[in-house]
């Protein structure tokens, strides 16, 4: 294994706030050092541009030439990205072009996973090649086009990273790492170090919706309102009625997956509080799928913050619970690191996924570089 590299990834998730950044030392194997990290909030313009993406590629779902606001949406997520990179390079003393690499994940805008013998579908938006030119350095992107060609789900790619943070942590095996962003997914370190990772169900990306729909803010903060509410068992039931919760894994999830209806007639507080014991619910489902089940697990992503929410899982499922900040990870980066580690693993040339994470045949390389022209 040759030297380290210091990289930089990125990550703008479903729910379309912010750009996070960080940099990463890493040999592409282990985590060698920990640089800043930060966040870069979009506008209300640009959130509007990149959700008016995301509308049009649920209508379109492969259905005819792209929707052209892709193009636009495309470019306003590729500057914002770039300015991500400058800002937390300035942390860092350092000029982008200074970097090794930019892993660059995009903005996924519609998945499809694998189904009835066919091949899944993935589109990210991100100009790999423009990310590059303005920065002076080489990005890695398009991550999961290569694992879903080769029959695998395309996602969660985040497991080879959470081994590498649980090595760098001296952590005891075996371990889950929960990351609760839009859709849940889950990772075990298995007791020989096997990964085995899949979607539990939805996490945030139901409960925003929700909450933008009926209160007009963002996010259930800390869980407050699902705290006051009761769940109902005839939308917990309907929730729940879901193929993907009798499936083994490896098997990957799109937040539009599933639809707010079941939660129509309810009162606010207890539509917040079913959501949330539904994803609570489906996460001990996730476990109970495991190889062997992990003697902990940790949250990371940003539904670690609601206390309700960890609360009702760590009754779900019997385990004990506790925050990535817990253990010196940092939880609204470990997305963003992934990127950097990932970039750095393509370089290298080492696999990204694995059969027991994707679903492929065999373990993979992926992801794609662009050097600037």
């Amino acid at each position: 294994m040759t030297g380290a590299m210091t990289a930089c990834g990125l990550m703008s998730g479903t729910s379309l706030d912010a750009v996070d950044a960080a940099i990463l030392v890493t040999d592409g194997a282990r985590v060698i050092r920990f640089g800043p990290g930060l966040e870069r909030p979009y506008s209300p313009d640009e959130r509007a541009v990149l959700r008016d993406a995301v509308d049009a590629a649920l209508d379109w779902r492969w259905r005819g030439p792209e929707p052209e606001i892709f193009a636009e949406a495309e470019a306003v997520l590729t500057q914002a990205h770039a300015e991500a990179v400058r800002a937390v390079c300035e942390k860092a003393g350092l000029a982008p072009s200074d970097l090794y690499v930019i892993g660059f994940h995009g903005q996924t805008v519609v998945h499809e996973a694998p189904a009835g013998g066919r091949a899944g579908r993935t589109r990210q938006i991100g100009n790999g090649q423009a990310l590059a030119d303005a920065l002076g350095c080489a990005v890695a992107f398009d991550f999961r086009s290569a694992d879903m060609a080769a029959g695998g789900q395309g996602a969660p790619l985040a497991p080879v990273y959470h081994a590498a943070l649980a090595e760098w942590s001296g952590l005891e095996r075996p371990l889950g790492v929960l990351n609760l962003g839009g859709v849940a997914n889950i990772t075990l370190i298995g007791s020989d170090g096997e990964l085995t990772a899949f979607d539990t169900g939805p996490a945030n990306g139901l409960l925003d919706a929700f909450m933008l729909a009926r209160t007009g803010s963002p996010m259930d903060e800390g869980g407050a309102l699902a705290a006051t509410g009761r769940v109902h068992e005839a939308a917990f039931v309907e929730l729940l009625d879901h193929p993907h919760f009798t499936q083994d894994g490896p098997k990957s999830l799109d937040r539009w997956d599933f639809s707010l209806d079941p939660m129509r007639n309810l009162p606010d507080a207890d539509g917040a509080a079913t959501l949330s014991a539904f994803t609570a619910k489906t996460v001990a489902l996730g476990v109970e799928r495991l190889p062997e089940p992990p003697a902990r697990l940790v949250l990371c992503g940003g539904g670690r913050r609601n206390a309700t929410l960890a609360s009702l899982i760590e009754a779900a499922t019997g385990l004990p619970v506790l925050s990535a900040e817990a253990l010196g990870w940092r939880g609204d980066l470990v997305e963003a690191e992934t990127f950097a580690y990932l970039a750095a693993r393509t370089l290298r040339g080492l696999p990204i996924s694995f059969p027991g994470t994707t679903g492929v045949a065999q373990a993979m390389t992926g992801g794609r570089v662009v050097r600037p022209g």
